[in-house]
């Protein structure tokens, strides 16, 4: 059998290493990658991760507003891929794409479908205080990660994981498990199956604001928030008029009026809806990030 080619499809970290490893294996055609954006205080235009490695490997990079773009299409069907690889690509891709390939398209999809379909599976995991997670390589449908499963691989969530190291990990074994999985998919030896009808949830795009603690929860659960939302969209609470962003908390006993503020242990501490939630470490606006400690030295009105 010919080595099929490949177009990829991707954009954050998440899927730097299966792009590297396609292109180890495959003869990769072109990366299409979303469009550079604004980042930083400066709003720099700063391009995806993948274009940078796209490049790096000396491949064509593509990075249309839409890929339901006429002229998106065209640059597939110029290509003319057997099989089109997703890995955090962040658009829907339509039948007239889907049914383009011959293989299809498959997506290295950051979790263990049915849970957590959706854009932020890995963030959804640490939220929900699931005890593993892992990769899924599936064969798209028209459907929101609803296409029939090729693999399957899972790690244990650590409880000291944010989603940064979360998505590290997935992303490398991601890669691993595609490499294992395309050889038996091309050849047909490998038949997608379809989801378990139970156990799907959904994982929607996070907002910036998804980041405000709601002291009336349990302390357990705001712990995974702050591990969930680093480091990005942040949690934050409140203070002097500004977002003091919260990079590590850690749970204690006890109890009292629902966001009291004190000092427990020599740490910020905040009363939830059960249990303190203390602040290990915290950013003030404008400032880098400190210990809870060096925070206290200079917000001596932190105590109520």
């Amino acid at each position: 059998m010919q080595t099929p080619t490949i177009v990829f499809m991707g954009s954050p970290h998440f899927a730097v290493p299966s792009l590297q490893a396609l292109a180890a294996h495959y003869p990769v055609l072109g990366v299409i990658a979303q469009p550079d954006k604004p980042a930083g205080r400066g709003n720099t235009l700063t391009p995806p991760p993948v274009k940078l490695a796209a490049q790096d490997l000396g491949l064509e990079v593509y990075q249309p507003e839409k890929l339901r773009q006429p002229e998106a299409l065209q640059k597939l069907q110029a290509w003319n891929p057997d099989l089109i690889v997703v890995a955090a690509f962040g658009q829907i891709l339509r039948p007239n794409v889907l049914n383009l390939p011959r293989y299809g398209c498959i997506n290295v999809h950051g979790s263990l479908l049915p849970r957590h379909r959706g854009a932020a599976p890995i963030q959804a995991a640490i939220l929900a205080g699931d005890k593993e997670t892992g990769i899924t390589i599936m064969r798209m449908d028209a459907g929101i990660d609803t296409g029939d499963m090729l693999a399957c691989r899972a790690t244990e969530i650590l409880p000291t994981d944010t989603s940064a190291s979360l998505f590290e990990r997935l992303s490398l074994l991601g890669a691993d498990l595609l490499l294992e999985t395309l050889p038996a998919y091309l050849s047909g030896s490998l038949q997608p199956q379809p989801q378990p009808a139970e156990g799907a949830t959904y994982a929607p795009m996070l907002q910036k604001e998804d980041g405000l603690l709601n002291f009336t929860r349990p302390a357990q659960e705001l712990e995974r928030v702050i591990r969930a939302y680093s480091p990005w969209p942040s949690a934050y609470l409140p203070w002097k008029g500004a977002p003091l962003k919260v990079h590590q908390a850690q749970v204690r006993s006890g109890g009292g009026q629902t966001g009291r503020r004190s000092v427990v242990e020599g740490f910020p501490a905040i009363v939830t809806g059960q249990g303190v939630l203390l602040l290990v470490e915290v950013q003030p606006a404008g400032k880098k990030p400190m210990s809870g400690k060096a925070f206290l030295a200079g917000a001596r009105d932190w105590a109520e």
